[in-house]
């Protein structure tokens, strides 16, 4: 069996693109994948494009030698970003691919299933209203009413993902932004009930001080985690936090941290409560698994980061099915009404969780020309608070 083609579509979603692939071979076995990140969209199109060229006349059931090649080869361009965006989707292409010509589902070739009711939270619930305590507070009831059992959100808001015009907050919240996000939190909070998981995003885009003031303040309403509060570019930092932030306020990182390496002094020097990576950023499921391994080794959950496609969400599923130290799973509560059509199957969600077939691969095919009725936004002013 040998790879003959890889097809890649630029789809529209609900904030951003997503990037959809296939592999094809010369036995008519196929395989579905994503390699969706944002900003700079069309950069990862571009990427997954040429990675997919760089696997013709592959066989398609070496997937982890396909991984290690890839990743040396490109390893010269930096190992994370657009190139293992584009590893990522690959990868979940050629497991789903191996499954379906094995004709079982990819959480059996992962190592089998501990579970296949996967725990998923609400995010993106709060595009119906303002930043205020009345509208937040009405959509989160709304989460609850659905059957889900936990939520995430940004209670700051005070800057968008790409910093607006203006840099020079130097990631301050002034004092009525700091109440603000308190008594939205509050209200979220009390809206849910205390025995509902409540996942506070900083998106990183806080100040150390700020962020660990904000911690403090936010500690009594029993957060389920505290999500970024530094970025990814220095395990020292976050240490500082680590170290001065009470013990009852969990920290979650991971959704910019690329590969094994990337998680390995995070784990090593214990300076998080859960970690997040993304399968589209990470290495794809290959790879998640073996960062969830490495977790397991020093008692961290798992908790993957998930506001992309639908083909992402299923693979992410497929990995939290077959690990021991699975926490929750990230699920976009309102997205575009073309997310199950695009796919053969829509997602089986029911009382807030994905409940998993026996279908082989990742068991949904795409529809193509449901793929192509919703091209991506490649123009920056082409729609309002939407990341190209």
């Amino acid at each position: 069996m040998k790879i003959t083609e890889v097809k890649v579509w630029f789809v529209e979603g609900i904030k951003y693109n997503w990037t959809l692939l296939k592999i094809h071979t010369d036995t008519g076995h196929t395989g579905v994948g994503e390699s969706t990140n944002w900003p700079g969209s069309p950069i990862i199109e571009a990427a997954t494009r040429h990675v997919g060229e760089r696997i013709i006349g592959l066989d398609p059931m070496r997937t982890d030698f396909i991984w290690t090649k890839l990743y040396r080869d490109l390893n010269w361009i930096g190992p994370f970003g657009a190139s293992m965006c584009a590893i990522s989707g690959i990868d979940m292409a050629l497991l789903d691919l191996k499954g379906k010509a094995l004709g079982v589902p990819c959480y059996e070739l992962l190592g089998g299933a501990f579970r296949k009711k996967i725990r998923l939270y609400a995010n993106y619930w709060f595009t119906g209203g303002g930043h205020n305590v009345e509208d937040y507070a009405k959509q989160a009831r709304r989460v609850k009413e659905a059957g889900f059992l936990g939520l995430k959100f940004d209670p700051f808001a005070h800057t968008n993902y790409l910093y607006d015009e203006d840099l020079s907050s130097n990631l301050e919240l002034t004092p009525a932004q700091q109440d603000l996000a308190f008594e939205v939190a509050r209200a979220v909070r009390e809206a849910v009930g205390p025995a509902f998981d409540m996942m506070i995003e900083t998106h990183a885009m806080l100040n150390t001080q700020t962020a660990l003031v904000m911690a403090e303040r936010l500690a009594p309403l029993g957060v389920t985690w505290y999500e970024e509060p530094v970025g990814p570019e220095n395990a020292n930092t976050l240490r500082a936090i680590r170290e001065r932030v009470k013990p009852s306020v969990p920290l979650c990182v991971g959704e910019r941290h690329y590969t094994r390496h990337g998680f390995r002094p995070v784990l090593e020097q214990h300076l998080c409560d859960v970690i997040m990576p993304d399968i589209t950023r990470c290495g794809g499921p290959s790879e998640m698994k073996r960062i969830a391994t490495m977790a397991e080794a020093y008692g961290v959950p798992v908790a993957p980061h998930n506001p992309n496609g639908p083909l992402s969400t299923l693979a992410s599923a497929h990995v939290c099915a077959s690990i021991p130290n699975f926490f929750r799973c990230e699920f976009m509560f309102n997205d575009v009404p073309w997310r199950d059509t695009v796919i053969t199957h829509p997602f089986d969600v029911r009382d807030g969780h994905l409940h998993l077939s026996d279908r082989p691969g990742l068991g949904v095919d795409l529809v193509e020309e449901e793929l192509e009725k919703h091209p991506g936004i490649r123009d920056l002013r082409g729609r309002e608070n939407y990341y190209v």
